[in-house]
């Protein structure tokens, strides 16, 4: 059997632990590991592994070399997203520079990432750079589109079934998975956006910590030809003849254990505290649980009562609320993502939950609270 102690290594992980092997053979790789830790925290990152254990080990090494980049492909992908190279968090890679590399292979071939990350002509990389650029632009707004759609068949077909489902012969396969994902953050669902072909039905899910998307596929896998995932995401291909059955028996082990639940998403808060705890040597606390993400979260802060005064919506869909908080002495900008709708009905005061991190914007750094929930105060 398998001995080895850490056992949700990434596959990228799996591979550096390979060349490590190799490199220490009289006839390895003639590569330093070290060399390809950069590449180890990309990957590890990007593909949702817990932050916990070796996984947090190889990708805070990982982080360090990725701040002094040696890679052209690195440093012009950094460039490309806005990002400065000396303070890049894995949290940067989880929204910037993860989703640039994988738009290739969502909208074209995943080698034009493998190139960029290969090259160490300047001229090629900044080239490489834009163009993931300007795939992971085209990804975003087939995202948005596909989201809408997949959300108009799914509510318009079955608007209390407890699992989502949508799919059509137009969605682009590679994206998917993220309009699934993005409907079951909005309505705290299961959800399954596939593509119709020609034979078979593609299709990618995303769950709610209440069900057990891979198990209830294995319930159905006398239907499927493929499938496989985890606890919150997966996959599966079916033949079009089977696809009623299938969402069938899928909404019915969906009814069967979620019914009786409240179906809420949650956050729990580590600590509340007054905004006049919040000071810069937090933050430097705060750095000791670095990297955080996927299954090691940066610490939720709340806070009561406190007067809201100003808000707008940002970004280019207007989808984002920036607004500024006070408890009577001490001030706070905010900036709370896909929370835009509140600038509608803004209460005028509002219990937080946060987390605390510097925002630097042309050259400033101001203290910030991102926000994680709101509510109106009682």
């Amino acid at each position: 059997g398998d001995t080895y102690p850490e056992k949700d290594l990434a596959g990228v992980g799996l591979a550096y632990k390979l060349a490590a092997g190799l490199s220490a053979h009289p006839e390895g790789l003639n590569i330093p590991p070290d060399d390809l830790l950069d590449l180890v925290a990309l990957g590890t990152v990007a593909d949702l592994v817990p932050l916990v254990g070796e996984n947090r080990f190889l990708v805070r090494e990982g982080l360090q070399r990725i701040r002094c980049p040696r890679r052209q492909g690195l440093m012009a992908l950094i460039g490309v997203a806005g990002l400065k190279p000396g303070e890049i968090t894995a949290t940067d890679i989880g929204f910037a520079l993860g989703p640039r590399l994988n738009a290739a292979g969502r909208m074209d071939s995943a080698l034009t990432a493998l190139k960029l990350l290969s090259t160490q002509n300047v001229l090629e990389a900044g080239q490489l750079a834009q163009q993931l650029e300007i795939q992971n632009r085209e990804r975003q707004k087939i995202t948005r589109a596909i989201q809408a759609r997949a959300e108009e068949l799914a509510i318009l077909n079955d608007p209390d079934s407890l699992l989502l489902f949508a799919a059509h012969p137009d969605f682009n396969p590679g994206v998917v998975g993220l309009a699934a994902s993005r409907l079951a953050d909005q309505y705290y669902r299961p959800a399954i956006v596939g593509q119709i072909g020609d034979e078979f039905t593609r299709a990618s899910c995303r769950s709610i910590s209440e069900f057990h998307i891979t198990a209830a596929l294995d319930q159905c896998a006398d239907l499927l030809k493929y499938h496989g995932g985890h606890a919150a995401a997966a996959g599966f291909t079916v033949r079009n003849e089977n696809v009623p059955e299938l969402i069938e028996r899928l909404k019915a082990i969906a009814s069967e254990q979620l019914s009786e639940l409240d179906l809420r998403p949650t956050i729990n808060a580590d600590v509340e505290v007054l905004l006049s705890e919040l000071k810069p040597e937090v933050l430097e606390h705060l750095q000791w649980m670095q990297p955080t993400g996927y299954g090691n979260p940066g610490a939720i802060f709340a806070s009561r009562g406190l007067k809201v005064t100003s808000s707008k919506t940002v970004g280019k869909e207007s989808d984002h609320l920036k607004f500024t908080v006070s408890d009577g002495w001490f001030t706070f900008d905010t900036i709370a993502f896909r929370q835009g709708h509140w600038q509608a009905q803004m209460p005028k005061r509002v219990d937080l939950m946060y987390t605390f991190e510097v925002n630097e914007f042309r050259g400033r750094k101001t203290l910030q609270l991102n926000v994680r929930d709101i509510r109106p105060s009682s």
